[in-house]
């Protein structure tokens, strides 16, 4: 088959599109030809060296196509072995693309159980783009966060995909959202998907800023962090509200008043992924309630994977970036 294929860790030049052996068939595991895949963050980290994989190596958690045997549409549940405990994943848990070979090929193998029936109404790319923030946003929001009709939240970071997710799916059941950028184009964007408003991270005191736009300017219910400034994202809360944090891609370390936390009687919440029973939630989400589908912000071939990755790194983009196959 043709692949993505990665020999050395590095920048995205490193991307090269060329042949990779075929999945092997193997009992209790699934061939799916596909139609797309969608870029994430963390396959950036995993073409860094971040997660060790092995070279040379296909990346890619995201996809949707059609399974071989059976010739079903399906997408790809990206979340292998969560196990039986939804607290947190078990010890075999892994993402794929992370030591195994991924999505950005012509074909991919996964466990049976990871490949669902693609929904209703959705692209190729749209249905490629929900899984990994679908399922990431679902549990961030709802199974860890208890986010519920009529509270609000505030979304840090309006561009990126979990963010566009977040915005679509906390609209959908009934809270209100704002979120916060560095640009008021992507503010506005977020308004179009349902967001009452949005602030400018750049400025100094945007978490008050953040407030005034909480019902009642008592604070947001929810703060979903998905960049590690807890400090600020506190601030943004009303007493008794939750930090969900599910990335740290402006600080891996944060500092934080611990009597101010205690006194707030807040809680903090880790969170990344999700298992079976939260795509479960994920999928009859969508078809119980009008949620917005996956944001596609831009599609490239899958032979021009090392552009896709220099264009998210650039940061500019509204939603998901798609590798799509003729």
């Amino acid at each position: 088959m043709r692949a993505v294929v990665l020999d050395e860790f590095g920048p995205a030049g490193n991307l090269r599109f060329a042949d990779f052996p075929d999945p092997r068939p193997e009992p209790g595991w699934a061939t799916v030809r596909l139609r797309a895949s969608a870029l994430n963050w963390h396959d950036v980290l995993v073409r860094q060296g971040r997660y060790h994989s092995p070279l040379p190596h296909v990346l890619g958690a995201d996809g949707a196509g059609v399974r071989v045997d059976t010739g079903e549409e399906v997408v790809i549940v990206p979340s292998l072995w969560w196990g039986e405990d939804d607290s947190a994943p078990g010890a075999s848990w892994e993402i794929l693309g992370d030591h195994r070979p991924g999505t950005y090929a012509e074909l991919v193998r996964v466990p049976v159980e990871c490949v669902v029936p693609k929904p209703a109404g959705l692209s190729w790319p749209q249905a490629a783009a929900l899984p990994l923030v679908g399922l990431t946003t679902y549990r961030a929001l709802f199974t860890r966060g208890r986010l519920r009709a009529g509270e609000s939240a505030l979304v840090l970071g309006a561009g990126g995909g979990v963010a566009t997710m977040a915005v679509s799916l906390a609209v959908g059941i009934g809270a209100s959202v704002a979120v916060t950028s560095s640009s008021v184009g992507k503010i506005e964007s977020a308004r179009g998907l349902g967001a009452g408003g949005g602030v400018l991270y750049t400025e100094p005191d945007w978490p008050q800023a953040a407030r005034e736009l909480s019902p009642g300017g008592r604070g947001f219910d929810l703060v979903l962090d998905s960049v590690g400034t807890w400090q600020e994202s506190i601030r943004a809360l009303r007493p008794g509200g939750r930090l969900v944090v599910l990335g740290a891609s402006r600080a891996q370390e944060a500092r934080i008043d611990v009597r101010h936390f205690y006194f707030g009687q807040f809680d903090l919440l880790g969170t990344t992924m999700g298992g079976p029973r939260d795509f479960a939630g994920l999928l009859e989400l969508l078809t119980s309630r009008r949620v917005a589908p996956p944001v596609i912000d831009r599609v490239f071939p899958l032979d021009q994977a090392d552009q896709a990755h220099q264009y998210l790194e650039r940061g500019g983009g509204f939603g998901k970036i798609v590798l799509t196959q003729d």
